[in-house]
């Protein structure tokens, strides 16, 4: 894509009120970027846009010394611009109804061109659902899917992280800039995304993550995947926005389901009943896509699996019956149908290995 092509587009992007119905009426009458800049302010204004859209053309030469500008910024610390028409551009993100006109990347932008599945949730998750995330995302990796994810705290951290674990591919779509790193706690997390996966962005460098804008965000990362997953969320989360949005661009939606008394899973238990591809492990999500990549299934990675690879199969098994709630031992002991001497050899070796913690009254909990 040569350098004016995309300093056309950006320069279009930065038109104060545009926004895409009116970037669409625009490329629809003059064709390009670089027309609508030629015809100019009365040209704009006579194709029927908005007059105080139209005004915005009056000082075209400061919108494309602001293009220019951050281009060299971009390319200067190892980031891009991929623009609409630009090869690289992913396929499925042009057929979404709003597709932003230009995409900020950093890291392998070949990703944008990979099978993708989208991966979102509660920020406040469960241990149940961070497990969930990181098995999932673990095994979507290895079978050499991509994971989106927002790169927010909770289910997007813990998918981004699953799929890194495995030197997967894993893209982070941010509601900011390319250089702005949120939450701040993410910090290392975005570092090794930005060296091993793909930061992607909207919006320039410098915007702040004003809420409003994590539901653009939002349907980016619906846009760019073949299917939205769905680990846990509550009735009225924004990750079912981003499932609705996945649905009405004809994409398939998946949903973990949760324990039946958790507020945290109200809304993909509301998923399933609307008709979502219930997932117990990730054969469900390939076979929702139809395919089947590395064969690697579930095998390797299924709901309630540890990311320790220090404990045998009858703790793991074990700990698939422990949650973030509470089970008091005995109960434990009677799920298992293993001796008590037995549970209690396996429940110290699973607190040594970090992944649980005893509680008074006799009582355990996971803790990953």
């Amino acid at each position: 894509m040569s350098q004016p092509s995309v300093i056309d587009w950006m320069a279009l992007s930065f038109v104060p009120g545009l926004g895409s119905k009116g970037l669409v009426q625009l490329l629809s009458h003059f064709g390009s970027p670089r027309e609508v800049f030629l015809a100019g302010k009365k040209g704009v204004s006579d194709s029927g846009v908005r007059k105080n859209v139209a005004a915005g053309f009056a000082d075209s030469a400061s919108l494309y010394r602001k293009a220019e500008t951050l281009l060299k910024r971009l390319q200067s610390g190892g980031a891009d611009a991929v623009c609409f028409d630009d090869p690289r551009y992913p396929q499925l993100l042009k057929e979404i109804a709003d597709s932003p006109p230009v995409l900020y990347v950093q890291g392998r932008i070949a990703l944008l061109s990979s099978l993708c599945i989208g991966m979102v949730g509660s920020r406040a998750a469960t241990g149940y659902g961070k497990r969930s995330s990181f098995s999932l995302a673990r095994a979507l990796a290895s079978s050499g899917v991509t994971v989106v994810s927002g790169l927010a705290a909770g289910i997007d951290s813990e998918a981004h992280r699953g799929a890194l674990s495995v030197r997967g591919a894993t893209i982070g779509v941010l509601g900011c800039g390319l250089d702005v790193v949120y939450p701040r706690q993410n910090g290392a997390l975005y570092d090794q995304i930005r060296r091993d996966g793909l930061l992607v962005s909207e919006y320039p460098l410098g915007t702040r993550p004003d809420g409003f804008r994590f539901p653009a965000r939002n349907r980016i990362i619906a846009g760019l995947s073949k299917g939205v997953l769905v680990v846990e969320a509550a009735k009225k989360s924004g990750s079912l926005i981003t499932a609705e949005m996945a649905l009405d661009e004809g994409r398939e939606v998946f949903a973990v389901p949760g324990q039946i008394d958790s507020f945290k899973s109200t809304g993909t238990h509301w998923l399933l009943q609307q008709g979502a591809n219930l997932v117990q492990s990730v054969d469900d999500i390939l076979a929702g896509l139809g395919c089947d990549l590395n064969g690697t299934g579930s095998n390797e990675q299924t709901l309630g699996d540890s990311s320790c690879d220090n404990i045998g199969p009858e703790a793991r098994e074990l700990l698939k019956k422990i949650d973030v709630y509470a089970i008091p031992r005995n109960e434990l002991i009677a799920v298992s149908g293993l001796g008590s001497a037995k549970v209690t050899e396996l429940l110290l070796l699973l607190e040594l290995e970090g992944l649980i913690e005893m509680l008074p009254g006799d009582e355990v909990r996971c803790v990953v």
